[in-house]
């Protein structure tokens, strides 16, 4: 997924406009932006019961995830336009647009990667180096369970709990953030490894107000692989820096 997704709604406003010359320029990089799609799902919607129904599945991926994918589309049609016509006052509103859908699109794409059925290795723990990394950050990977779970319960309305990697502070974190906002809201530097969504719509329609059940109940349909395969990547980048 490209860059531009994650931080278009943190720099476009700077790198687009020249308000003291009173004119306005696209920027390349967000004129040749491709249009955001609905990815596919890589497993049935029925793969993860009973933890996640198949109800909830589709509901999540075809109505949720995609009117994100589709109020993004239309933002950045609109700031395009908005900078050509040098409109700086629609720039500036369309901002929260553009992070609110723009951070449902990023975060639910990492969301459906973060989850696999069990009989494809859901719910078994990690391997090294993400496991020993745990183990020295969290005391265990039980503990880390816990952490989610109790920060997850807490957020407020609706948001994210995310367990990630600080690549500058080489250190592994647990972090929450509201709404849709990413975690790289929380850090430039930081990368998403699990992200849970806490939003009512991921477990209302089974779970009703039984937040902290749905979160214990997700822990069996992590996929600890692709979390794994992230950190190594990253990991190793920072070990030949």
């Amino acid at each position: 997924m490209s860059i531009g997704v994650y931080i278009i709604f943190l720099s476009v406003l700077a790198m687009s406009l020249d308000v003291g010359r009173g004119k306005t320029t696209m920027d390349p990089c967000l004129e040749s932006m491709k249009t955001a799609s609905l990815p596919d799902l890589p497993y049935p919607y029925d793969a993860l019961e009973p933890a996640i129904s198949e109800e909830i599945m589709r509901l999540h991926h075809q109505k949720h995830h995609q009117t994100y994918v589709t109020n993004y589309n239309k933002a950045l049609d609109q700031l395009r336009s908005a900078l050509a016509n040098g409109d700086h006052s629609s720039v500036v509103k369309l901002q929260s647009q553009i992070k609110f859908n723009g951070g449902g699109h990023v975060n639910h794409a990492i969301f459906w990667k973060n989850l696999a059925p069990v009989h494809e290795g859901g719910g078994k723990p990690p391997h090294d180096p993400l496991s020993s990394a745990i183990d020295a950050h969290f005391g265990s990977l039980e503990e880390l369970m816990q952490k989610m779970n109790t920060e997850g319960a807490a957020v407020q309305g609706s948001g994210w709990v995310w367990f990630g990697l600080d690549k500058e502070l080489k250190r592994l974190v647990v972090e929450t953030t509201a709404n849709q906002d990413p975690l790289v809201t929380k850090g430039s530097d930081l990368v998403p490894l699990i992200g849970i969504d806490v939003w009512e719509h991921a477990y209302y329609p089974q779970y009703k107000n039984a937040r902290a059940e749905y979160l214990k109940n997700i822990w069996t349909v992590i996929n600890w692989k692709y979390a794994s395969d992230i950190f190594e990547k990253h990991n190793r980048h920072l070990n030949e820096v």
